[in-house]
């Protein structure tokens, strides 16, 4: 048995937060600098009714267009950012896209490393035999947990929804995957609010909020990655050479182009684009792959290694046939 990514969509919210609205409420701060370095322009940010279900709603709805919904039998939803604590998001889903309710449905919770995560999950109860297509969603609003005068993470994410049909093939396309977390790392990118460890008090009636550590961020990514897709080529018994493209987790410009150089890689077989999208955690990666494949970066039968790290710390690596 194996399994094959059958189709990617993904959508934006409306509202828009460009480089230039950030340098009027920060005169200090650099719009061209920003885009030269990390190369974002503009960022879509959900509405303050909206949620990270939503997006991920309004992206399976594409998808459905296409799609039988009656052939969905597992709902996998990769989410920081849930509609409630309790119950679970993919279950509110199931519900909204009038789904079987003969179907299994879950939320896990990864940040940038979640897609990569959510295709090995798909492919072991496909293989395992449990199901046979599954709708896997990311959705983030990691927006709504940045503090208003925190210029740096402003500037860098956005956020977005992705939905992607996972489905069985004869033919595995899903190639073998290298996981990895280091969880002394947590501190570095984090929520504390609202949450157990300090009886879910909303603290100083302040809304949760982001906090990283760029420095030990890049520290870790830069130490971590250049192993991983050492190992996943290994694994997979390829060279880079057999690589039709590459696409990472789309972290910022600066931090693609260190890696690049780092691996040796040609660049024009990278994937470097967040210029309209900024750093949407989970949602990179899809995003990634539906734009390379409308643009005719990516074809049929071309190998592609995609790769997840960040918040956790968490990473994971791939090679799918397309």
């Amino acid at each position: 048995m194996g399994a094959k990514i059958k189709q990617v969509e993904y959508y934006l919210p409306e509202r828009i937060l460009t480089n230039e609205e950030l340098e009027k409420a920060y005169p200090e701060w650099s719009a061209a600098k920003l885009e030269k370095k990390v190369g974002i322009k503009q960022r879509h940010i959900a509405g303050p009714n909206e949620t990270s279900l939503d997006l991920a709603m309004n992206a399976a709805t594409k998808i459905l267009e296409t799609e039988d919904k009656n052939l969905i039998d597992f709902v996998l939803f990769c989410t920081q950012s849930p509609e409630y604590l309790l119950p679970t998001s993919a279950c509110l889903l199931q519900a909204k896209l009038g789904l079987r309710t003969e179907i299994g449905a879950l939320d896990f919770n990864l940040g940038c490393s979640g897609y990569v995560y959510g295709l090995a999950i798909a492919k072991g109860m496909i293989n395992s035999g449990l199901c046979k297509n599954v709708l896997l969603v990311t959705g983030e609003t990691y927006s709504k947990f940045i503090a208003e005068d925190d210029i740096s993470n402003r500037s860098i994410f956005g956020d977005a929804g992705t939905a992607t049909i996972v489905t069985y093939s004869e033919e595995d396309m899903l190639g073998e995957f290298v996981l990895g977390t280091d969880g002394k790392g947590a501190e570095n990118l984090i929520v504390k609010g609202l949450t157990a460890r300090n009886s879910y008090i909303l603290q100083n009636n302040e809304r949760p909020t982001l906090y990283m550590n760029g420095p030990e961020i890049f520290n870790f990514t830069i130490e971590t990655i250049p192993p991983l897709l050492q190992k996943v080529l290994a694994q997979n018994k390829l060279q880079a050479t057999d690589i039709d493209y590459f696409i990472l987790h789309q972290a910022n410009k600066y931090i693609l182009e260190f890696l690049i150089s780092e691996m040796c890689l040609d660049i024009n077989k990278c994937h470097i684009d967040m210029l309209n999208y900024g750093n949407t955690v989970s949602n990179t990666i899809p995003i990634a792959l539906k734009d390379s494949l409308e643009q005719g970066r990516i074809k049929e039968r071309d190998k592609v290694l995609l790769a997840g790290f960040g918040v956790g710390y968490s990473w994971g690596a791939t090679i799918i046939t397309l």
